[in-house]
């Protein structure tokens, strides 16, 4: 493959090196700011070799290349388009100045809990391995794998701790990357996370039982009585702090001297946010959380197929737009409050439902490049990356993608009505079946299996009618 003129017939197809603001990459993909994104000519685009797919995100052009090609495709693009080098958050600063005020919030919330991911994935695939281990009935009748070998009874409590450290902990998670994101000091922002977990607070998890019994404790503030409680599990708290804790930092580091400003600034910023926290932010988001949280669960639990059917059928779309970043946080606060999430696990066969109708096209196009891509971004749809499929293969051909739409709302209709839940979040794909509760792995793989076989049985007698028409 000829790398110069790969990137010079990117840069011509995108609108020329005139309507490139800005471009960097990632691991797999070409980030572009365009100028103008009506210039970009798709079909000349996915024409070059090396272009699995493209689609514009979060004000970005994104054009996908491949892990380690990308790299030299953005090399040799730097020169022929005569730009510089630039960072993702030199891109995402100027693709944000296009975004509407919705966009921008979805935006931010992506932002935030992106850079956290991480550990939460990892946390919830150790807490598959947990669950394994201590759910009863998967190896013996109405024991669990540790009941019967005590030896590795402590094996698995030494898995729990690690993987509960992410979740237990989470709020401070999100105060250092939300803290950051808002321009403040992203240490203040793990200090403040943590304040809100202190061990000295009632735990958030035992305030039910607390408040039955009326020995929920008080701080006595000058005779303002405040609710000595924590914020586990809970993401608007902490969310909202983060933001306050930041814009007081940034006001204060514009108007106190510099031989002061670490007597002062990071002090008065703490807590003066600590104080807000625990008295009007904690009380209100809370409260708000669990009324959000409460509604959510009683519309699922008495619509149950009507949920499913929704969640399950459009998640897709809320890819393609962007917008599924803002369920990370619903699925946290489920976590939190309500011991499991029923969102996440449609998301996991909403991927393999996209995987699925990718693979069924390797079997009906004769193109080699869309029948090499359609496998490659099946299994990466399996195991949980879905843009190589979605804009790879089934948008740009649109039927795989309604096909897999059919097959993912069918699938979370069977999650549903079975109350399928996730302990946490792991892989969505093939995978994902270690973060479900181990009581519900039959209907979650019947479920599996309708998401791999519906869509690409739609996908593949589509094809064929439109072919025979």
């Amino acid at each position: 493959m000829d790398i110069r003129k790969t990137a010079e017939q990117i840069v011509e197809a995108v609108g020329g090196k005139e309507n490139i603001g800005a471009a960097t990459h990632c691991v797999t993909r070409l980030r572009f700011a365009l100028n103008d994104e009506s210039l970009v000519n798709k079909e000349k685009l996915e024409d070059v070799d090396a272009v699995k797919g493209s689609f514009s995100t979060n004000g970005q052009f994104q054009v996908v290349i491949g892990q380690g090609l990308v790299d030299k495709v953005y090399n040799e693009l730097v020169e022929a388009a005569g730009i510089g080098k630039a960072t993702k958050e030199d891109i995402k600063n100027a693709a944000e100045k296009k975004l509407n005020p919705l966009q921008r919030a979805v935006k931010t919330l992506a932002d935030i809990f992106i850079p956290i991911l991480p550990a939460i994935v990892t946390a919830g695939l150790l807490m598959g391995i947990n669950n394994i281990l201590t759910g009863q009935g998967i190896f013996y009748e109405g024991k669990s794998f540790v009941d019967v070998n005590t030896a590795w009874k402590d094996l698995a409590d030494i898995i729990n701790v690690i993987a509960n450290t992410a979740f237990a902990f989470l709020p401070g998670l999100i105060g250092w990357s939300a803290v950051k994101k808002f321009g403040g000091n992203p240490l203040l922002g793990i200090v403040l996370g943590l304040m809100l977990v202190h061990p000295s607070l009632l735990n958030a998890w035992d305030y039910g039982k607390a408040l039955e019994a009326g020995k929920v404790p008080h701080w006595n503030l000058f005779g303002l009585q405040i609710e000595k409680i924590g914020y586990q599990g809970q993401v608007l708290p902490v969310l909202l702090a983060s933001y306050v804790l930041a814009k007081i930092e940034v006001f204060l580091n514009r108007r106190v001297p510099d031989a002061f400003k670490l007597l002062i600034v990071a002090p008065a910023a703490l807590l003066v946010t600590g104080f807000l926290s625990f008295i009007v932010i904690g009380p209100i988001t809370f409260g708000l959380a669990n009324f959000l949280t409460d509604g959510l669960v009683s519309i699922f639990d008495n619509f149950a197929a009507l949920g499913g059917l929704i969640y399950g059928g459009l998640y897709a779309l809320l890819v393609v737009t962007g917008m599924h970043h803002t369920f990370l946080a619903v699925d946290l606060q489920l976590i939190g409050s309500k011991g499991g999430t029923f969102l996440w696990p449609m998301l996991a066969l909403s991927n393999i439902a996209q995987g699925s109708a990718a693979l069924a096209m390797m079997f009906i196009t004769k193109d080699e490049k869309v029948k090499g891509l359609s496998f490659t971004s099946a299994v990466s749809a399996y195991l949980g990356i879905t843009e190589p499929a979605l804009f790879g293969v089934n948008l740009r051909f649109r039927y795989p993608f309604i096909c897999a739409i059919i097959g993912s709302a069918i699938a979370g209709v069977i999650l549903t009505i079975n109350s399928v839940r996730a302990s946490s979040i792991g892989v969505g794909g093939v995978p994902g079946f270690l973060s479900i509760f181990p009581d519900k792995w039959a209907p979650f793989f019947f479920g599996m299996a309708i998401a791999v076989v519906v869509p690409f049985v739609l996908t593949y007698l589509f094809a064929k009618v439109k072919k025979a028409k």
